[in-house]
């Protein structure tokens, strides 16, 4: 049984003399955030806009809770929600009467629109903006009577295209909390943004794209390129009274331990043992004469895991363009 609420199989999309998105594979589970990551020009909107069936590929299928895109797109867009990076509001009509258009031109029953309305102004902290004009609103207030409009028929899935863009760190942040709070509901979002600092804050998986091409889709708390056969390994950080060096060449030695980086009086490394196999290191590094003061879990957060994979598909290219 298909458990994806978005599916994308062999995607390819060409805008003239130029290929935005080459042979393009991924499956997003659903009540995930996914953050959509890569520099400019990867493909990452052109993605988002595949997948809303705005742009229609040279090859490929999507498919959102089963449904093909292309073959139903009415039916999709049910299931919808889309913020374009570039979205519009029509300044001369009030938040409530934003969110009534919405409403009706997603096929909300009338008797069903004023109780939308009410939920979802309340929901993104417009209550007592209902009366206002959009145009004498602030951004972030603007953001989310966009974010607004896109998710009042309770959509299964929200695509987001730099949402948070223009925005200060207060207004960034509470977005971050509705963004969690749709996911707790059961909502499947997919968010394009550069500022990575802020998609940690809500984000469990991350896409990264790169020319076109996926260079890696998983879950933020699983090891880079999926789980392996053993047991996970886990990152740690030592800190001992003494120069690490020693210690780190005694390390390396010692089972389930793989030493990643070594600083002056601190060392990480990656463990694959359990919490036993943990007490039973300190204990060894103990009795070994090393003074360890500190041992904790070290987490990885979305910008270095995003700058590590495009360091290795670099290191990679450049691998294939000297190899014979």
């Amino acid at each position: 049984m298909n458990t994806s609420i978005i599916e994308v199989v062999d995607l390819t999309f060409d805008y003239p003399g130029f290929r935005a998105l080459d042979r393009v594979n991924l499956s997003i589970a659903p009540g995930t955030v996914t953050a959509l990551v890569g520099p400019n020009g990867a493909g990452k909107t052109t993605l988002l806009r595949c997948i809303a069936a705005l742009n229609i590929p040279q090859s490929g299928t999507v498919r959102v809770a089963g449904l093909d895109v292309y073959e139903s797109p009415r039916e999709v867009h049910r299931l919808m929600g889309y913020l374009s990076d570039n979205f519009g509001l029509y300044s001369e009509l009030t938040v409530a009467q934003g969110l009534e258009y919405a409403a009706r031109s997603q096929g909300l029953a009338t008797a069903d629109v004023a109780q939308a309305v009410q939920a979802t102004a309340q929901r993104m902290g417009l209550q007592d903006k209902l009366g206002k004009l959009a145009s004498t609103l602030s951004r972030g207030q603007r953001q989310r009577l966009a974010i607004g409009q896109a998710i009042i028929h309770a959509p299964r899935v929200l695509l987001l295209d730099e949402p948070a863009s223009g925005l200060d760190p207060e207004a960034r942040s509470a977005l971050a909390q509705v963004f969690k709070a749709l996911q707790a509901q059961g909502m499947s979002l997919l968010v394009s943004s550069h500022i990575l600092a802020e998609l940690d804050e809500y984000s469990t998986h991350m896409l990264a794209l790169n020319n076109g091409r996926v260079l890696e889709h998983r879950a933020l708390n699983q090891p880079a390129n999926g789980a392996s056969d053993g047991p996970t390994e886990r990152l740690l950080r030592l800190e001992f009274a003494e120069p690490a060096q020693a210690a780190a060449s005694w390390l390396q030695m010692q089972p389930g331990v793989h030493v990643k980086r070594a600083e002056a009086h601190a060392i990480e490394i990656g463990f694959s043992g359990n919490a036993a196999a943990q007490a039973a290191l300190v204990g060894a590094c103990a009795a070994a004469g090393y003074g360890l003061t500190v041992i904790a879990p070290m987490t990885e957060n979305l910008q270095q895991s995003y700058l590590r994979s495009l360091q290795a598909e670099r290191h990679a290219a450049t691998t294939r363009q000297v190899t014979p």
